[in-house]
């Protein structure tokens, strides 16, 4: 059974992990972090990560930006593994991260969902036969309407996935309106869409001579990062020091 401290436990994604490995016989939540420890837990909670005394494998971490200092300070100091899916970081976070890895495991990600890693490496198996075929690339993502940023951090890792397949021949192209020409051959168009309460829709076409294939991933509640976070935390318990991320999850 792994041992794991929720690191903001009491947030909205805390919750939802709690909820989702309390049915789940391979691990159990020993601790969890949180400022506010108003809310009835089945598991001791500290203000702190200092503060806590409990023993555990691995730490899941789903707080703010100004607590992963912290934390990344004190798994290094208790070499305990670390699943990092606060987003937000800065530079100085980051490289803070490298620094942690050469001491403890961490897996950190731009996206948890097992299906948008998996499907990173679908689209590199897909790219490589069908991008010299001179299939046409194009990237569609949905999202609510409160999202600021556009395109996703997650569609640009698709198309980055991609890219690479191909040797990272292709340029992006996010807006066709101001020029009027045909799309180049080494394109790969990237759309966003705003709208309503859509939680993450991702779809990749590859368009060729009178035959489209389209491979697509939707979200439709925030749960599925919650699960690939429990499932990294399973996977890097143990593990060595060192830089992981949720391809080393997924094993094809």
């Amino acid at each position: 059974m792994v041992r794991a401290i929720m690191h903001g436990c009491n947030g909205k994604m805390g919750r939802v992990i709690t909820g989702l490995i309390r049915d789940d016989d391979a691990i159990e939540i020993v601790a969890g972090i949180d400022t506010y420890t108003g809310t009835a837990n089945d598991y001791p909670v500290f203000e702190s990560i200092e503060a806590c005394d409990v023993e555990a494998d691995v730490v899941i971490d789903f707080s703010n930006a100004s607590a992963v200092d912290h934390l990344l300070d004190y798994c290094a100091k208790k070499k305990l593994p670390v699943v990092l899916c606060t987003t937000g970081l800065s530079e100085e976070q980051l490289r803070k991260v490298e620094e942690t890895a050469e001491q403890t495991a961490v897996l950190k990600s731009a996206n948890m969902s097992l299906g948008i890693n998996l499907l990173l490496k679908l689209l590199q198996n897909a790219a490589k036969v069908l991008g010299p075929a001179g299939f046409d690339i194009e990237l569609v993502e949905r999202h609510h309407n409160q999202k600021v940023d556009a395109p996703s951090g997650t569609a640009l890792a698709l198309a980055d996935s991609v890219n690479e397949a191909l040797d990272n021949q292709y340029t992006y192209v996010f807006d066709r309106s101001q020029v009027r020409q045909k799309r180049g051959e080494k394109e790969i168009g990237i759309s966003a869409v705003r709208g309503g309460t859509i939680v993450g829709d991702h779809e990749v076409i590859f368009a060729g001579a009178d035959e489209v294939i389209e491979f697509k991933h939707t979200a439709y509640s925030k749960a599925v990062f919650g699960k690939g976070a429990v499932e990294a935390a399973k996977f890097l318990a143990g593990k060595k020091a060192g830089k992981y991320d949720m391809s080393d999850v997924i094993q094809l």
